[in-house]
């Protein structure tokens, strides 16, 4: 599994031109999903996630996690977080979680993170989506599961 996660000051996602999502500061997390993920290794990326010290406090310093700021959550699905480049120029897809399967962990991913954080916009899973935010910092973090979990 693995997240790409943006500090913003505000985001939304819109599908054939219609906002399906909106937040506005806290971060938008891009999910991949592979097969051999689990339930256990998405609550693992979920704690982190959601524990992540990037906002800044009274100093300046990175010490504020989501919920000290009142934060808000974007969660997209992104096969393309598994995209292959190796060989040619034309990315292969192999590597990222069947949909049926990769819907029901970014279900299950949607569904825990509402559980602690009040406002959890999302995407809507396979489809062609817009993207737009203003990503603070720039600041971008990306949590992979077999460096948080192996």
């Amino acid at each position: 599994m693995k997240f790409v996660i943006q500090r913003v000051d505000e985001a939304k996602v819109t599908v054939d031109n219609q906002t399906v999502g909106e937040i506005t500061q806290g971060f938008v997390v891009l999910v991949g999903v592979c097969d051999t993920d689990t339930y256990e290794i998405a609550d693992k990326m979920i704690h982190k996630l959601l524990n992540l010290r990037i906002f800044s406090d009274e100093n300046d310093k990175t010490n504020l996690d989501l919920k000290k700021i009142s934060g808000e959550l974007l969660i997209i699905s992104q096969f393309t977080l598994y995209a292959d480049c190796k060989k040619g120029n034309r990315p292969s897809f192999i590597n990222a979680g069947k949909p049926d399967f990769a819907n029901e962990m970014y279900e299950y991913i949607l569904k825990n993170c509402q559980k602690e954080i009040p406002h959890v916009a999302h995407g809507v899973f396979g489809a062609h989506m817009k993207v737009s935010l203003v990503n603070n910092g720039p600041f971008t973090v990306i949590l992979d599961s077999n460096e948080i979990c192996g």
